[in-house]
């Protein structure tokens, strides 16, 4: 081979291995699951501006989420790697692949979480104490769901959590620092973003039930097992759409929540993945939840911004 011809195999080969482990970071960040984060900043937002709307709050919470939401899903990879609880058939395992180490995960996770914590300071400066102490309990609630001794995501309180903290006090949190108040249509707006954002994460550990048994992993789906896993999951996206029509049937919300109902053909494909059975194949079932949270908590949003501007 001449010195030309290997110079251009080593370039070729050098960019391949570049293309690589920027996959591996995509893997490790996972982006498709950031609609977890960015839809409960929406509703929040958009439900407080029918009184107010501060763009630059709302982009410093939106930054805020998407950042822990990094941190978590970095944190998680690192932590379950090192744990030997990571499964193959994961969206995630870019550490399995070679081209990350696990030292280079784990401090892009604690670097995100930094980033997102210097978001939530200019928020706290607007908005007062309350928020920092969100803040730190969100960013310890992404840290701790695998990273011991807590590691409350393998003790089958993942989907509790996250219905809390990604649904509940992100919902809340962001109407909060719009108008520096809670009131219960905030917290009503938060029920169906919080259960679409657990449904994704049941769908997660659908799809690693016998992983996570062999691995002594404690969820509700390697709990209970299918079918039982799968009517829950029915359960979840029913009960979201029926928490907003009940809502606007007793004047909670106005007709304009209605919009939820354009993201049903969204629900029937997420309910229609659950005839899969091989781990790999329900990865689709994961995204599909990630994408009707999307789809259902834009709506939602839609709906309420509707309300401010009429």
């Amino acid at each position: 081979m001449s010195g030309a011809a290997g110079r251009r195999t080593l370039g070729a080969s050098g960019a391949a291995a570049a293309m690589s482990r920027r996959r591996a970071w995509w893997l490790a960040l996972r982006p498709f699951s950031y609609p977890a984060a960015v839809v409960p900043v929406l509703a929040g937002t958009a439900l407080a501006a029918e009184t107010e709307f501060k763009p630059e709050l709302f982009l410093l919470a939106l930054a805020g989420s998407v950042l822990i939401q990094a941190g978590t899903n970095l944190a998680t990879d690192f932590f379950d790697f090192v744990d030997g609880v990571q499964p193959r058939a994961t969206l995630g395992g870019a550490i399995q692949s070679g081209l990350l180490t696990a030292e280079a995960v784990h401090r892009a996770a604690i670097a995100a979480f930094a980033a997102g914590a210097v978001c939530g300071l200019g928020l706290v400066a607007a908005a007062g104490w309350p928020v920092l102490a969100v803040g730190v309990a969100s960013v310890a609630a992404g840290y701790f769901y695998t990273a011991g001794p807590v590691s409350y995501g393998r003790r089958g309180l993942g989907e509790v959590t996250v219905f809390f903290f990604m649904g509940v006090v992100a919902v809340m949190g962001s109407y909060f620092v719009q108008l520096q108040e809670l009131t219960w249509a905030s917290f009503l707006a938060s029920l169906p973003v919080g259960i679409l954002v657990a449904n994704i994460l049941h769908a997660n550990n659908l799809r690693d039930i016998e992983n996570d048994r062999r691995a002594r992993k404690v969820t509700i789906a390697a709990l209970t097992g299918r079918p039982a896993a799968d009517w829950l999951l029915w359960a979840l996206v029913v009960s979201a759409y029926g928490a907003v029509i009940v809502c606007a049937a007793t004047g909670a919300y106005t007709a304009w929540s209605l919009l939820v109902l354009a993201s049903a053909p969204a629900a029937a494909g997420t309910l229609s993945r659950l005839r899969e059975t091989d781990a790999a194949r329900l990865n689709a079932l994961v995204r599909s939840a990630a994408m009707l949270h999307l789809q259902f908590g834009a709506l939602l949003a839609a709906g309420f911004a509707a309300e401010a501007l009429v």
